[in-house]
């Protein structure tokens, strides 16, 4: 506890005051004083700041005296406080940017824009894809700036607009709750979606004008996001989009694969086969659906049998050949 109070903008001398306070309960300043070895006007100051934080609090007594206030409250108000104060900051440093920004000099700055924060984030993202025309390409991989995967929103909106959509889905990650069917959600709306058993490359191209990604792909930060407008590095992102794209297995929606009807398979079974070919192990694909890992394992036994495969892979090369997936 050598300066406790130092992140929330307090001194090392406020630090030492409340420390002494602690052995010194209902002390008076000179009692203060003498625990903490400091002079007495320095003293002073320091339980006025700390009175006027919340951290201690006067009693009205002849002299007066002074005890803490409950840490575990005071100093989760005061970290609070001082939270909100930063996003203040960072408020105001986002309109400074904005301003800088329309004067002519800034206009070759704004090929690459650094945005922080998540507010500022959610705010971009929305509306660059809210003035798409074309073509949406995104890289759906954690880490989620909500922490978990979310529905987007926008993305239902342009569909409806006639936007076109291809999402590139980590597989692993629609193990997550409710991430398989917010998927599916969009995939009913008119979606194209792939996925990859691993894919890192996390970022949304709208237009082939603009893009948006991390600013570092394996770190797990996920509120600082470069927005891209350099045309070159826009579409150097297109082409790593496109090769990813095509060697990634198409989710399918209903009614897209006459054959699979035709030799028996259920809607679940070609979600299982579709959730096999993202790489994910039987435990992730009954999170993933709702039901029950045993039931999971039977049906992929029992379609094994069926394609007289003697591996999974095997499986879902001979799935791909029939066009189950």
């Amino acid at each position: 506890m050598a300066h406790l109070l130092g992140p929330v903008g307090l001194s090392e001398t406020d630090n030492a005051v409340y420390l002494a306070l602690a052995t010194t309960p209902r002390g008076t300043a000179q009692d203060v004083a003498d625990s903490a070895e400091l002079g007495l006007p320095a003293v002073r100051r320091a339980l006025k700041t700390l009175t006027d934080a919340g951290l201690v609090t006067p009693l009205l007594a002849r002299p007066m005296r002074y005890v803490l206030a409950p840490p575990e409250l005071s100093i989760e108000a005061l970290v609070a406080r001082r939270q909100q104060e930063l996003e203040g900051l960072r408020a105001a440093a986002r309109e400074l940017a904005l301003r800088l920004h329309e004067t002519p000099a800034a206009a070759d700055s704004r090929l690459v824009e650094i945005i922080e924060g998540r507010d500022a984030i959610q705010h971009r993202l929305a509306q660059i894809q809210l003035g798409a025309r074309e073509q949406v390409m995104i890289v759906d991989a954690p880490p989620y700036l909500l922490g978990t995967p979310v529905q987007n929103a926008q993305e239902l909106v342009g569909l409806r607009r006639g936007v076109r959509y291809r999402a590139l889905y980590h597989g692993p990650a629609l193990a997550l709750p409710g991430h398989y069917t917010q998927m599916m959600e969009c995939i009913a709306a008119g979606e194209q979606a792939r996925t990859l058993a691993s894919v890192q490359m996390k970022m949304q191209i709208v237009d082939r004008r603009v893009a948006m990604m991390p600013v570092s792909f394996g770190a797990a930060e996920t509120r600082t996001r470069l927005l891209v407008r350099a045309r070159p590095l826009v579409e150097a992102l297109v082409v790593c989009f496109e090769t990813l794209w095509a060697s990634a297995a198409p989710v399918l929606a209903g009614g897209e694969a006459p054959e699979a009807a035709t030799a028996g398979l259920s809607e679940r079974d070609r979600q299982v086969l579709s959730l096999m070919a993202a790489g994910l192990k039987d435990q992730a694909i009954a999170r993933a659906l709702g039901v029950a890992q045993r039931t999971v394992v039977r049906r992929i036994a029992e379609m094994m049998t069926d394609l007289g495969a003697d591996t999974r892979f095997q499986a879902g090369l001979l799935a791909a050949r029939r066009g189950w997936i």
